[in-house]
């Protein structure tokens, strides 16, 4: 019980002598600094909240206009309207005192009528989407109305400098597509995959559905439309994550890697130091909104909605529904080491721990010769186990005492960092080492990881680092923008010195990290049931990371195609040579250019994908007309993925109908065949670059392998895709192991041979039709 002692900062007791007081200063100084902390914190929060229901206008043009109105008042003249006289006509008297105060009220009325008429005015422009078809060919012209659209955004978005938030009041609802279109578009995509008599009864019932029961539903989404920020999101956010009851390791959690063509050090406690404190800094410019919003072409704002809780949150899991808790501040983190957990607290003394500062706790925790108690090395598996039972057992032995002090003390914190004894290792020579390092990171052994967390970030022994993220709080690409900013940092801050560890001499010695308690012996069968479970979970799961070298989106845009519809291609060719057959296939794409927008479905089998594989595989199809065919397959997905952006995809609506649907208890076999049919090829893009600080030709080995996710469908495959510089390409391939028809590694071979098929068609192609020499006349081409 030392540490419960520990922990009493007051104490007060009345004896026969008087009174006696006793208290910790240290304790109380803490005490008082956190109470100090959370109220900056508030008023930041309250600035910034002016600031951001204002944008685009600047706060300090309201001195200006009061400035103005006063002027014009003392110098005899009316304000617009006649504003000031008429306020002063209610106030108690004309004196000078009553006057200034009439000026500055006509002032703020003037002022907010010029912010909310240049914000909604920004709002209107902002759902004008026709820029988003534009053609991008070189020698293509932008029309007239997008010219004229885009000086005017530029305009008003470059007037004031935006914080992170500062754009979420102009940013337009998702619209609404009519059940007709969503239909027409469903059929379309589906095509491919269905017989004439399979795709006769399905227009049917897409018919049928139309015609009756989806007018019904459509009306109460509509409502729903007009009454909530975004129709799909909480709903998306409810039943497909926080419902779900199997397991957050390997079929919803998803990984990161570092920057794999270079190691800044060796030293584990150096990197994981380091990695902290950028973490901590992103946090900061987060709880400021000094973080810069992502500007698509540099004007057009996405969403920044989800950076609110990346961290200090946690998923807390239910009996039916988990639920999403964030902290609104935290002055710590869980480190789990060797089986052992520890709090390590990153604020001290009125400030933010340094590098080396946190190097030396980090180094104590490497260095204690700690052994788990009963059941704490196994402990994190209960958050890879079934949902329903995790939430039974956290619900029977961890709701009171030092069990639950400690589990409230892991989910609270910023985040968790896990500290392995074995190294994250890649060579191009061994490839079996990088896909190791991808296994480490999705899924570890089933118990290094806190899944539940926001995200763990894990260190290997030999300084490399990774992470592995729980996905309801965000979308990838929010995960992927800290894991960027924190990459391109820890090579700018130069933060080691020539033996590898931090720079920099601590000022103080930090506190040292503490040990959780627990009292695991009641719940021990519970513990040894989830780790049984997350291991034969984790051995179900194959993991192939593809590196390809001989070509990247350089040689893509050679050819005059879209790298993303070229990648897709690539995929459908490759899924068709390892199945023999088309699959419904999923694509992520963003919906971030609406608020609280998350994402939509691309279906990259398309009518056309469909035709061109088939003429792949056709040895009597000249290659001419391979190419032709290639190239209106990626003109198609383009426009699917362009639809998608800007709110006119068919998942997310089909899904709303569905929720409507059971919602009112009426049963729709359109619907239920629809939800039903499953994802066999499931893929994403992992950004690169979302912002200009990631500078390949400042830093060329600042590359990272991207990161992946699990299989969505127990008969298909998982896979993740960054085209990462010119000339280089990482495919995160995944399947299930219990199943014979997938196998990850046949899979990457045919990736392999499709990228280098498409490459000889395009080279013979431009053999063959050679583009003519330019010919130049006083230095100027024709």
């Amino acid at each position: 019980m030392a540490e419960a002692h520990a922990a009493v900062a007051f104490s007060f007791a009345i004896t026969h002598e008087g009174f006696d007081i006793n208290y910790d200063h240290e304790v109380l100084n803490l005490v008082l600094n956190s109470g100090v902390r959370s109220w900056k914190k508030r008023v930041a929060r309250a600035r910034n909240g002016i600031r951001n229901g204002v944008y685009p206008a600047h706060i300090q043009s309201l001195w200006l206009i009061t400035a103005i109105a006063l002027g014009l008042h003392f110098a005899g003249y009316q304000a617009p309207f006649n504003l000031t006289n008429r306020i002063l006509v209610h106030l108690p008297s004309n004196t000078i005192n009553w006057q200034i105060s009439a000026c500055f009220l006509a002032a703020l009325t003037i002022w907010l009528s010029i912010c909310f008429t240049m914000r909604y005015t920004l709002k209107l422009l902002l759902m004008y989407k026709g820029w988003m078809y534009e053609s991008r060919a070189p020698g293509s012209r932008v029309s007239i109305p997008t010219m004229l659209w885009v000086a005017v955004v530029r305009v008003l978005s470059s007037w004031n400098k935006p914080g992170l938030y500062s754009f979420q009041g102009s940013l337009p609802r998702l619209p609404l597509p009519s059940v007709h279109d969503t239909m027409t578009r469903y059929l379309r995509s589906v095509r491919p995959l269905l017989d004439d008599q399979n795709y006769e009864r399905m227009e049917r019932l897409a018919k049928e559905f139309e015609q009756t029961i989806g007018k019904k539903l459509q009306r109460y989404l509509l409502l729903k439309s007009w009454t909530s920020t975004n129709y799909v999101s909480d709903w998306w956010e409810e039943y497909v994550y926080l419902r779900g009851r199997s397991p957050l390791c390997v079929n919803s959690n998803f990984y990161g890697t570092d920057a794999i063509f270079m190691n800044l050090t060796t030293i584990q406690s150096a990197r994981a130091a380091n990695v902290i404190s950028l973490l901590l800094n992103f946090r900061r410019l987060i709880e400021h909104q000094e973080l810069q919003p992502i500007m698509v072409q540099g004007m057009i704002p996405l969403c920044s909605w989800q950076y609110e809780r990346t961290f200090n949150t946690v998923r807390v899991p239910g009996l039916e529904t988990d639920r999403i808790v964030h902290y609104r501040d935290s002055n710590h983190i869980v480190v789990l080491h060797k089986g052992c957990y520890y709090k390590m607290l990153i604020y001290y003394k009125g400030r933010t721990l340094r590098p080396c500062e946190l190097q030396v706790q980090i180094k104590e925790i490497l260095e204690a010769k700690a052994t788990p108690l009963e059941g704490e090395e196994h402990l994190a598996a209960l958050t890879a186990w079934n949902r329903s039972k995790w939430a039974e057992a956290r619900n029977t032995f961890f709701s009171r005492g030092i069990n639950h002090v400690s589990l409230r003390t892991i989910e609270s914190a910023a985040f968790v960092l896990s500290l392995d004894d074995e190294p994250f290792e890649f060579d191009l020579k061994r490839p079996e080492l990088l896909d190791s390092f991808g296994k480490k990171l999705l899924h570890g052994n089933g118990y290094n990881r806190w899944f539940d967390k926001c995200f763990t970030v894990c260190v290997g022994n030999n300084g490399r680092v990774g992470f592995n993220a729980e996905h309801t709080w965000s979308d990838a690409a929010i995960a992927s923008h800290m894991w960027e900013n924190l990459i391109i940092d820890d090579i700018e801050s130069d933060g080691y010195d020539e033996t590898g560890n931090t720079k920099g001499i601590p000022e103080f010695t930090p506190p040292s990290p503490t040990r959780l308690n627990w009292d695991l012996k009641p719940c021990l069968p519970q513990i040894e049931e989830a780790t049984i479970s997350a291991t034969k979970l984790i051995n179900e799961v194959d993991l192939r990371i593809l590196v390809h070298q001989e070509y990247g989106k350089g040689f893509m845009k050679k050819c005059r195609l879209s790298p993303d519809a070229y990648i897709q291609m690539v995929l459908q060719l490759a899924y068709y040579r390892d199945a023999g057959r088309f699959s419904l296939t999923y694509e992520a794409s963003m919906t971030r250019l609406f608020r609280e927008g998350r994402t939509e479905t691309v279906r990259p089998c398309t009518i056309e994908s469909a035709a061109w594989v088939k003429a792949m595989e056709n040895p009597n199809t000249t290659n001419d007309e391979r190419v032709q065919l290639l190239k209106e397959a990626c003109d198609r997905h383009q426009l699917g993925y362009q639809d998608a952006m800007c709110g006119r995809g068919i998942d997310r609506h089909l899904f709303c109908l569905y929720v409507v649907s059971k919602y009112l208890e009426v049963d729709s076999p359109f619907l239920n065949e629809v939800l039903s049919e499953p994802w066999r090829l499931s893929t994403s893009q992992t950004p690169h670059g979302q912002t200009p600080k990631m500078d390949l030709k400042k830093h060329p080995n600042c590359i990272s392998a991207g990161g992946g996710f699990g299989p969505v469908a127990d008969d298909g495959y998982g896979v993740s895709y960054i085209i990462a510089g010119e000339n280089l390409i990482f495919f995160h391939i995944s399947a299930k192991t219990t199943c014979a028809q997938t196998d990850v590694h046949r899979f990457a071979r045919n990736i392999s041979q499709a990228l280098a098929d498409i490459r000889s068609m395009f080279e013979q192609h431009m053999k063959d039709h050679p583009k003519p020499a330019k010919s130049l006349t006083n230095g100027v081409s024709k």
